[in-house]
């Protein structure tokens, strides 16, 4: 089984999700979200498959969400999709997916629930 982790590289926890991921032996594909950000299409895709609705995958604690000016209570799916395709940084992280669904790695150990 494949799998892949939107990743970023700066991110402790996503770093120690990827270590977990070469330790266990499971093979991945990383992508650098920040450098390939993932389509409005595919963030819906992650969203369902973590069974979240979009805001979830949004990062509040970020300066960009601040930037963003958006209230997430009101806001549209594409007003979200929107900010997250502008502001990727504000993309959950690190996100698991396998063709059977997707776990965020926090904490890194969550992912695991994948691979039983």
């Amino acid at each position: 089984m494949k799998a892949i982790i939107y990743h970023n590289p700066n991110c402790s926890k996503s770093r120690s999700t990827v270590a977990l991921l070469e330790k266990k032996g499971i093979k991945f594909q990383i992508i650098e979200y920040l450098v390939n950000p993932p389509s409005s299409n595919e963030l819906k895709s992650l969203a369902r498959k973590l069974g979240l609705d979009i805001q979830n995958l949004v990062r509040t604690g970020e300066p960009e969400f601040k930037d963003a000016n958006i209230d997430l209570a009101t806001a549209t799916e594409e007003q979200i999709l929107q900010v997250l395709n502008t502001f990727p940084i504000l993309i959950q992280r690190p996100i698991v997916e396998i063709a059977e669904g997707a776990r965020i790695g926090r904490p890194p150990n969550t992912i695991l629930e994948l691979f039983e």
